[in-house]
């Protein structure tokens, strides 16, 4: 029998998010595919991280992170998110948010089984399940406002669900579930006996007056619910790739041991910088986060209705969905290739977030960029024709 690789990976493809950005480097435009996050680090960050090197924090830490990284961890879950958390036995610090759930579905699901995923979703976390031989359901979400039913959620349950991934503020939708939509939710997790995972990594980018309620800070669903975040978007560190997840001591024990098993750690030094930026930086760092990124997401939108893309303005995250049903193209893949080539400007595809054809009219934009080069994004997809 020939060589030839795994049946696990016959089901997952390449990020449609990396493919707009190999091509976009190729024709040296300008990358709103991709969350890369290009603004500037914090200097309490780059500070303690330099600092760390210098003082010899350079080798392995404990397999769930360095103890003042799961301090400051577990006093930030109980200040924000409401949700008490041991250092000690229910906090793992990853290789990212996305290892954290890569992490938590080996530990937690086996082949077979089911999640929900809200769509439009993240293709990595479909991928991700998809890597520990699961599978996913979907409930669709309707725009604007990317809402959905209890009845939806209902009739998505089937005999191997397991669990349901919330992704709040969500990406690429911008959606914030609210708090009757989240007791929607822990109301079937319980009748169902499901795992909650969820993806909190934009946390901290709200707009008009919204608030984060994170799944794990409802008490009835406290003990299900794996809490799943990390810094990398608010301290603009995503090539750092520092996350955690909370949860049970149960939950905790065994996705540490899948992270010793696949990361061995975090790195080292950058686990202190993170915990540095952790415990240095102000209330006031937070809000003026949200208010640039607020002026950013006025102005995009601006642009992608005078190019007749029209936005669904996003309710959180740093992404915009666009209706791109006038630009030629029978997929959204066409559609994009055609603004890139016409702009210079990458968006990605919306069928990336969708498991059939309902995406085709869409493109993601990213706006997490400087200020200089989204204007310069702006003025070229206003010129668009």
């Amino acid at each position: 029998m020939p060589l030839c690789t795994s049946r696990r990976v016959e089901r997952i493809v390449q990020a449609e998010i990396r493919a707009m950005s190999i091509e976009c480097a190729r024709v040296g435009g300008i990358n709103l595919a991709q969350g890369v996050c290009d603004t500037e680090v914090p200097p309490p960050i780059r500070r303690g991280a330099r600092r760390a090197i210098d003082d010899g924090i350079n080798s392995y830490t404990r397999h769930d992170g360095l103890s003042e990284l799961r301090q400051a961890i577990a006093r930030k879950l109980r200040e924000y998110n409401g949700i008490d958390a041991d250092p000690e036995t229910e906090i793992v610090v990853s290789a990212g948010s996305t290892g954290a759930f890569y992490c938590a579905c080996m530990a937690l699901l086996d082949p077979g089984d089911e999640v929900i995923l809200f769509e439009p979703y993240y293709g990595y976390h479909l991928n991700t399940l998809l890597a520990a031989e699961a599978s996913a359901a979907y409930v669709a979400m309707s725009p604007p406002d990317w809402t959905f039913s209890p009845e939806d959620l209902r009739r998505a349950i089937g005999p191997r669900t397991k669990g349901i991934m919330v992704c709040t503020p969500a990406n690429p939708s911008g959606k914030v579930f609210t708090a009757r939509e989240l007791s929607w939710i822990a109301e079937v997790a319980n009748e169902r006996d499901l795992f909650i995972f969820t993806d909190e990594i934009y946390e901290y980018f709200l707009y008009d007056g919204r608030r984060h309620v994170s799944p794990g800070s409802l008490r009835e669903v406290a003990d299900r619910t794996i809490t799943i975040s990390g810094m990398s978007k608010t301290f603009s560190i995503t090539g750092w790739r520092i996350g955690y997840s909370a949860s049970r001591e149960r939950w905790a024990k065994m996705i540490g041991y899948v992270g010793d098993l696949v990361y061995v750690c975090a790195p080292a030094p950058l686990q202190r910088g993170v915990a540095t930026g952790m415990e240095e930086l102000e209330g006031s760092f937070y809000e003026r986060l949200r208010e640039e990124y607020a002026a950013k997401r006025r102005r995009i939108c601006e642009a992608l209705r005078k190019a007749n893309l029209a936005p669904f303005e996003p309710q959180g995250a740093y992404y915009v969905l666009a209706d791109a049903s006038r630009v030629p193209g029978a997929t959204g893949k066409d559609k994009a290739m055609h603004v890139l080539h016409r702009t210079g400007v990458a968006g990605v595809p919306g069928e990336a977030f969708y498991h059939d054809d309902a995406g085709g009219r869409l493109i993601r934009f990213c706006f997490a960029k400087t200020d200089e080069e989204l204007e310069e994004a702006c003025r070229r997809l206003e010129r668009l024709d």
